[in-house]
This record gives C-alpha cells, sequence and structure tokens, in this order.
C-alpha cells in the first residue's frame, strides 16, 4: 500500500510530525508518499545487512519520524516489528529487560541521541543486537529490497502491564489489515483523503501505532502527529491540532479529555473553529459518561458537538478494535442499579445514584458474546459475563508462551445459540452484559472487587470519588484482619503548604468522598490516601495499575498530602 501510494501520488503529504522539545510553538516535519516509501526501503536494506526474515527488531526510539520509519522498515525487511518505550534514563527498565528477553532480537532500531542509554540496555543479553540508528542510514539511495517471503506476524504488541506482566500479542498481517477495515467501516466508511488523523498517543501502544502510523498508510489519509509528552504539556495542543486539520479523527483515553477541557483556556482557542471534526475515539479504560459531557459542554462554544465522540471498546489480543457507541449530551445516559450489579445482574433505575454506563453496538464483524467464564455458556440478556470476541481481527497467541498462558486464545462455547459459532473466542477478561439489544462494560474480572462477599466494580467508585475531586484515582480492595478492605487513593494538587486551611480543605475532601461512597455504593472506606497528582502507577497507556497501587499501599510508599500515615496491616 506504501509504495502504491508513492506511484500514485508521489508527492502528496503523507505524515507531519511536529516536534515540541526544540521549540514550545513546534517544529513541523512531514514526508510525502514518496519520500516515506524510499526511507523505508533505505531503513529495510540496512536492517537486512543484520537480520533475517522472521527476525525480531525492537524499536526503543523517541516519538518522531525515525520510530515511523523504523517500524516500516522492519516490515519491509521482513523482520518482525517489536515497538517499545523508550524509558527515561535513570528510571527502571524493567518492563523493556522483559520484551528484550523475550524477543531475542537481532536488531534494535533507535536514534543517534538515544543511541547511548540504548545501548546500555541492551548490554547485558546473552547475544548483543545490532544497534541502527534510523536517523544516520543514508536517505537518497533507490534501492529495493526484494523479498521472496515474509513472515505471517506482521509486529509483535505488548501488554502495557496493567495486571500482569507483559505479553508479547501476535498480530499477523492478516489480523490489521482486517482490523482496519472494521474501523474504517464504523467510522470512515465514504471518507476521501481530504480527511486527516490526529493523534498523540504513543506509537508503542496499540490504538497510537494503528491510528498513527498503519491507518493513514492503508487507507491514504495524512496523519498529522506529535508526542504524548507534547500533549501533556500543553492539552491544548491536541485541540488546537483538531481544529487546524481538515476533517480531523483522532483517539485518547478517557483522562485525556477531562485534561484537555480542564488545561485548555478559551484562548487557546482564539479564532479556531472545532466544527469539522469528523470524531475523536474515546477507549483504552472504561469511558465515563461524564467525562464526555465535560468535554462536549467545554467545546461547544467552538462548535464541538456531542455526537463527534465516539466510545470504543478493543483490546491487543484483537488488534485494536472490538465495537464503538454512540453518544450525545440528548439523551439520558443509561443507569444501572448498584446492589443488582454486584450480584451480577443488569437492572434500569432512575435514581441519580445508579452506575452510568455507555452502551456500544452489538457489532457483526467481528463477533461478540457475554459467556458465563467457569461454564464456557452463553448468558442470558442482563446477567454479566466475560466478553469473548470472534473474528479475523483476533490474535493467534502470546509470542513464546506456553499453553498455560495462551487460555485466552481458542475458548469454544458449550451448546452456542443458532448462528452463534462454536468457536475459537477471545475471552477478554472484561465483564458487561446486553441489555436492549446493546453491549455495556463494566470492568476488568482481575480488577473485581470483593468486599463482605459482594462484588463491587472499581470504576464505579472511581467514577463517585472524581465526581467530587476531578483527578485519578484507584480503588483497591487490601487484605487486612480476615478480610478485604476498600482502600481510596486519590491525586490531588499538592497545596503549597500544609497550613491549617489546606488541613481542613483535604479533611472535607475525605468527609464528602466518604459519605459519597456510603451513599452510593453502600461501602465503608477503611483508608483514604490523598496523593500528590502523578503518583498512582500507571501502565504505558495510562490505565492505573490497581495491583501495583495495593503493593505500594502494603509498604507504606505513598506520600500523603496530609500527612496521615496508616497500618496497611490492619
Amino acid at each position: 500500500m506504501l509504495h502504491g501510494r508513492a506511484s500514485l501520488r508521489p508527492d502528496d503529504l503523507a505524515f507531519t510530525f511536529t516536534d515540541f522539545s526544540r521549540d514550545w510553538a513546534g517544529v513541523p516535519e512531514r514526508l510525502t508518499w514518496s519520500q516515506l516509501a524510499r526511507r523505508t526501503m533505505n531503513v529495510a536494506r540496512e536492517i537486512r545487512r543484520h537480520g533475517a526474515v522472521g527476525d525480531r527488531a525492537v524499536i526503543l526510539a523517541p516519538q518522531g519520524m525515525e520510530y515511523i520509519l523504523a517500524f516500516l522498515g522492519a516490515m519491509q525487511a521482513g523482520l518482525i516489528a517489536v515497538p517499545l518505550p523508550l524509558p527515561h534514563p535513570g528510571s527502571g527498565h524493567e518492563r523493556v529487560d522483559s520484551v528484550l528477553a523475550d524477543t531475542a532480537p537481532t536488531v534494535v532500531l533507535t536514534t543517534s541521541s538515544a543511541a547511548a542509554d540504548v545501548g546500555d540496555f541492551v548490554g547485558g543479553l546473552d547475544t548483543t543486537p545490532t544497534l541502527i540508528e534510523i536517523d544516520s542510514v543514508c536517505q537518497d539511495d533507490d534501492g529495493v529490497v526484494e523479498l521472496t517471503e515474509l513472515p505471517d506476524i506482521a509486529y509483535l504488541q505488548y501488554s502495557s502491564g496493567s495486571t500482569r506482566a507483559p505479553t508479547g500479542v501476535m498480530i499477523s498481517h492478516r489480523n490489521l489489515q482486517v482490523n482496519f477495515e472494521q474501523v474504517m467501516g464504523r467510522f470512515l466508511a465514504g471518507v476521501s483523503t481530504d480527511a486527516t488523523f490526529v493523534s498523540w498517543l504513543p506509537f508503542y501502544h496499540d490504538m497510537g501505532l494503528v491510528l498513527g502510523i498503519c491507518a493513514p498508510i492503508l487507507s491514504g489519509i495524512p496523519a498529522a502527529l506529535t508526542s504524548p509528552t507534547a500533549f501533556l504539556e500543553r492539552p491544548a495542543r491536541w485541540m488546537q491540532a483538531l481544529a487546524e486539520n481538515p476533517r480531523a479523527f483522532s483517539a485518547a483515553p478517557n483522562f485525556a479529555f477531562d485534561l484537555a477541557a480542564r488545561k485548555t483556556v478559551d484562548s487557546d482557542l482564539d479564532g479556531l473553529d472545532l466544527g469539522g471534526v469528523r470524531g475523536i475515539i474515546n477507549g483504552a479504560e472504561r469511558v465515563d459518561p461524564a467525562t464526555l459531557e465535560r468535554f462536549a459542554d467545554r467545546f461547544s462554544h467552538f462548535n464541538f458537538e456531542s455526537h463527534m465522540l465516539c466510545p470504543s471498546y478493543g483490546l491487543a489480543e484483537a488488534t485494536v478494535f472490538v465495537t464503538a457507541g454512540s453518544w450525545s449530551d440528548s439523551v439520558e445516559v443509561a443507569r444501572f442499579d448498584v446492589d443488582e450489579l454486584s450480584a451480577g445482574r443488569a437492572q434500569r433505575c432512575d435514581s441519580r445514584t445508579g452506575s452510568a454506563l455507555v452502551s456500544y453496538e452489538l457489532p457483526k464483524s467481528p463477533v461478540l458474546c457475554i459467556a458465563d467464564s467457569e461454564t464456557s455458556r452463553e448468558c442470558a440478556p442482563d446477567v454479566v459475563g466475560e466478553i469473548w470476541v470472534h473474528g479475523e481481527n483476533v490474535a493467534d497467541g502470546y509470542w513464546g508462551r506456553p499453553p498455560g498462558e495462551q487460555s485466552c486464545f481458542g475458548a469454544t462455547l458449550v451448546d452456542p445459540s443458532p448462528g452463534t459459532p462454536v468457536g475459537p473466542w477471545l475471552r477478554t477478561g472484561d465483564l458487561g452484559f446486553v441489555h436492549g439489544g446493546e453491549l455495556f462494560i463494566v470492568g476488568r474480572i482481575k480488577d473485581l472487587l470483593i468486599i463482605r462477599g459482594r462484588n463491587h466494580y472499581p470504576e464505579d467508585i472511581e467514577a463517585t470519588v472524581q465526581e467530587i475531586t476531578g483527578g485519578r484515582v484507584a480503588a483497591v480492595a487490601v487484605p487486612g484482619s480476615g478480610a478485604e478492605r476498600l482502600v481510596t487513593v486519590i491525586e490531588l494538587k499538592k497545596p503549597a503548604d500544609l497550613d491549617d486551611d489546606a488541613q481542613r480543605r483535604l479533611a472535607g475532601i475525605k468527609s464528602d468522598v466518604t459519605a459519597a461512597i456510603s451513599n452510593a455504593h453502600g461501602l465503608s472506606v477503611e483508608d483514604l490516601v490523598l496523593v500528590p497528582a502523578g503518583s498512582l502507577p500507571t501502565t504505558t497507556s495510562g490505565k492505573v495499575r490497581r495491583a501495583a497501587c495495593v503493593e505500594l499501599y502494603q509498604r507504606g510508599g505513598f506520600d500523603r498530602l496530609d500527612g496521615a500515615r496508616r497500618d496497611a496491616a490492619g
């Protein structure tokens, strides 16, 4: 597809990457289709000098045009690409160490600016891979890399490790093509190349990789890209890019919508109009209806309309995308009785204390069902069970893992209903139910809180707290005194001084949160931990690592804003 576009539209713009690290106003770098194809071929030729078809090529580079060339060059050379985050110098890099040991790469693709640090990362391996600095590869040659064979696997998508050690999902070329068609059919059917993919998502994350690199090539729609750091430094940059690029289509995790709404001021968008936005996917973590409402309301006077928001559900084991919903601030949010959900049943309620959930379509491709994870039978409507997915976008398994660690792949249904396939099914590990012909998602099985014999979904408790605090929250169950206890860790802006006024404000937040959790969920909070913003351990995609929060809490690792201390053993 890349070389076809280079032949038919050589001078059309393919990618623009704006670097804000050198200049606050941003320095754009642009590549046309012909430039991208030529440089990809040059990188591939260099890679083939050091690796063979089917070898692994790990990418450890800063977000930028070189990362794109590394990914495409690895596949052009017939190697299996392994996109990874570049650890910050001086920080722990256990995740990278684990993946390097897992994949045994023959080459590591980086840049001249990062080569010294990357060399330290790979120096301890039994067989040291060759480091290739992408920006040092000659850009002007017109040589061709001829391949007689290609591996079935296009790349390994390593999980972000929210509930387990990172594992490499084997994404095939077929998986990628099918999932791209599913995404396009749902979001961008009939869109011409005058649209733009806008993204700051990291290229090593499934959504950032597909939206930022793969989809532009497969669709011929150009991309306007920057880095996650650029967004976090100034969230208004995302909003400006959405307004400045024609028919922008973008995606982000739920927390980013809150951040953009809170940190963007009107002057950031002076003279700009968001009315041309095609759509923004909200995915990668459970979508909070309140977040959608706040975002739409915040930017409505710049002509942003609520229907432009697209709640979406997916996971790396299904390449990236499974299904999506539609949302509008003119439609009442569906709420479900908390007690009934705790018992595994869905019952609509009118009360404002009910759990607010976003609805998703039941897709035809891929196929989706709700199954009892113990009996492998389909659940009836309004019964909470595990979400199972069937389709050609589902990967074959994890790289190098024994059969005992591949159990989420290849599941079969017992006595499936007419028209429902027996298998193979992907067991997602996510809980949901079907109500009124629509899918609702309630959380991860591994994150489920069981307190006094009742099930509670941490996302529900966290949503209750966020209505008060607005920041990131982790609700976890900590063992102690023969039973699990609810502990809630809340990020807040650190006060300049812990004076009497600050102490009263923190005490007021604790009181309000305690009452809200009691009223909405019938739970007493054993400990409320108020911590500075940025304290909660998260995955590379921004999800809170709840298991890591439990471990950190148990060893007293949180720096509490109010100076309180609690014996974690109970």
